[in-house]
């Protein structure tokens, strides 16, 4: 995914669950226009599914929705962007191998797609097809998705992470304690960003210095 400076995205690749949002699933080996997308300001996507985010708040999903990960209160696949359901608001999103999160201007954090790793945030394992708040979760300021964990950095600096945990990825003092509500690293202070990958976690502190 590509997002323009005019607010447009553009897509290339593989598109066998409609990925691309251009109406079709034909792959692309050139980047071609997401269908219908103005106004849009950040971008992301998940194993084959895709999602952006508009200067009004709204949340906007296209691509496999198999796990609930479109958000739309469908398993359907989904050829062209379809509106989240009852998101507005939102400030940020970020997306994992078959979840999604969004960060509301109020400091919540709200989840859908797979959790059968704990991954939504709600304490169990299961799959949402719309929104659901993350209870847990107060006064967040930064949201990050890893393959089946996610993080969150609270506006004092500390950060806290749920789901699966056996590579050590969430921070914990131990491996293979994975969590499906949010728990603080409690090794970690004076954090301003984090970023999930595969099964790893990195985080940026005010000093500038990276912690893995």
């Amino acid at each position: 995914l590509a997002l323009k400076n005019d607010g447009t995205v553009w897509a290339w690749g593989q598109n066998n669950n409609g990925q691309l949002g251009n109406a079709s699933t034909s792959n692309s080996s050139v980047p071609t226009q997401v269908s219908s997308l103005t106004g849009i300001f950040a971008i992301g996507a998940g194993q084959d599914f895709s999602f952006a985010l508009k200067n009004d708040g709204t949340v906007w999903s296209w691509g496999n929705g198999s796990y609930g990960q479109l958000g739309n209160g469908t398993t359907s696949v989904s050829h062209v962007p379809t509106q989240v359901t009852s998101l507005t608001g939102i400030t940020a999103i970020t997306g994992g191998l078959f979840q999604t999160l969004a960060l509301k201007n109020d400091g919540t954090v709200w989840s859908w797609g797979s959790g059968n790793e704990g991954e939504l945030g709600n304490g169990y394992s299961g799959q949402y097809n719309i929104p659901k708040q993350i209870t847990a979760l107060t006064n967040i300021v930064s949201i990050a998705a890893g393959r089946y964990h996610c993080l969150a950095v609270k506006n004092d600096g500390t950060v806290w992470t749920w789901g699966y945990n056996h590579d050590g990825q969430l921070g914990y003092s131990t491996i293979n304690d994975s969590s499906s509500i949010p728990k603080q690293v409690s090794s970690l202070s004076g954090i301003k960003e984090v970023v999930g990958g595969w099964n790893f976690s990195v985080a940026l502190k005010n000093d500038s210095t990276v912690w893995a």
